[in-house]
């Protein structure tokens, strides 16, 4: 197979936009001092040419990212996230149950604390953010939910489910006990909508469950 099929699979193509569905083993850019090593805007450029970044998703998280491909796509979508106008859906595995059907957290994060790089909900020198839950499934002692971030911190969601007391499937960095149902935290990018650079056109797009968060959901349904 292809590699580059392997890690990403092209969800919308044309002259102004990328929509990908990107694996959760790939980094979006290139990390640390090894810029030798696989990630994701590199294998789009060798495809395609140049791309620009508007957003960005873990490393360890799969799902959709869109990408431009003109200067002008850049700074359209850039303003939409920057207005909040880009409607982002995540679908994740909490630990525990919640008592909650709904749920709107609004802690203030501060990013990049430590020596792990975390980030931390911080009252005094955190930025705003708001993360909307809806609680989709509850299995025996956990559940699947639907996380809609209304700011772009990092790990907003991974955090806010923290704080709420039911850190995500898998997410040791965030106090998660170990388990066999996911090895990495259990964090989908579901769907993306936003409006088209060029024609103004509202599009949206979702990606399917990759292998692994699928087996976790069938696992904890107990089929």
């Amino acid at each position: 197979m292809n590699n580059r099929l392997a890690v990403m699979q092209i969800l919308h193509q044309d002259s102004s936009v990328l929509v990908i569905n990107k694996s959760a083993d790939l980094s979006v850019l290139a990390e640390g001092w090894d810029k030798s090593a696989p990630y994701l805007v590199k294998m789009l450029e060798e495809q395609f040419g140049k791309v620009w970044v508007i957003h960005r998703i873990d490393k360890g998280t799969s799902g959709v990212i869109v990408f431009a491909l003109t200067a002008e796509a850049h700074r359209s979508l850039s303003i939409q996230f920057e207005k909040y106008e880009v409607e982002k859906k995540y679908h994740a595995l909490l630990n525990g149950l919640p008592t909650w059907e709904e749920k709107v957290t609004k802690f203030p994060l501060r990013v990049n604390v430590g020596h792990r790089h975390r980030t931390v909900v911080d009252d005094r020198s955190g930025v705003k953010a708001e993360t909307r839950f809806r609680l989709l499934e509850r299995y025996q002692a956990s559940a699947l939910v639907e996380a809609s971030p209304m700011t772009g911190r990092t790990h907003q969601i991974r955090v806010h489910a923290y704080a709420l007391g039911h850190p995500l499937l898998g997410d040791i960095l965030y106090s998660a006990p170990e388990t066999k149902v996911i090895a990495r935290p259990a964090l989908h990018a579901y769907s993306l909508i936003f409006n088209h650079p060029k024609t103004g056109k509202r599009l949206g797009f979702q990606a399917d469950y990759p292998s692994d968060f699928s087996e976790a959901v069938r696992l904890l349904r107990g089929k």
